[in-house]
């Protein structure tokens, strides 16, 4: 009967983790065939163009609550880091915000 649990209880985490990995926060985002976003170099250009000089740090696309939205983290000339968030269907500026 111990033998029966022990293998219960591992099939049990077995399960659990497997379904608990299945998720990848690093996994890029999925676009449906049906949105057209605007091209990344665009949007970098137009998040470059906000600090002229700077250098791109990270940038991700999201969706959040419906709406794609592409994030840039820049480094400016005086090493100032910068936040920049656009609208990814648009290619508008969101927020520019010093990274604090």
């Amino acid at each position: 009967m111990k033998r029966l649990t022990a293998l219960v209880a591992a099939g049990i985490i077995a399960l659990t983790a497997t379904q608990a990995g299945a998720v990848d926060p690093d996994k890029p985002l999925n676009v449906p065939a049906t949105v057209t976003i605007v091209a990344f170099d665009q949007l970098e250009a137009t998040a470059l163009a906000l600090h002229p000089g700077s250098r791109l740090l990270d940038t991700d696309l999201d969706e959040e609550y419906g709406r794609y939205l592409y994030q840039v983290e820049l480094e400016d000339t005086q090493g100032i880091e910068w936040d920049i968030e656009l609208d990814a269907l648009t290619g508008q500026v969101l927020k520019n915000h010093q990274d604090t």
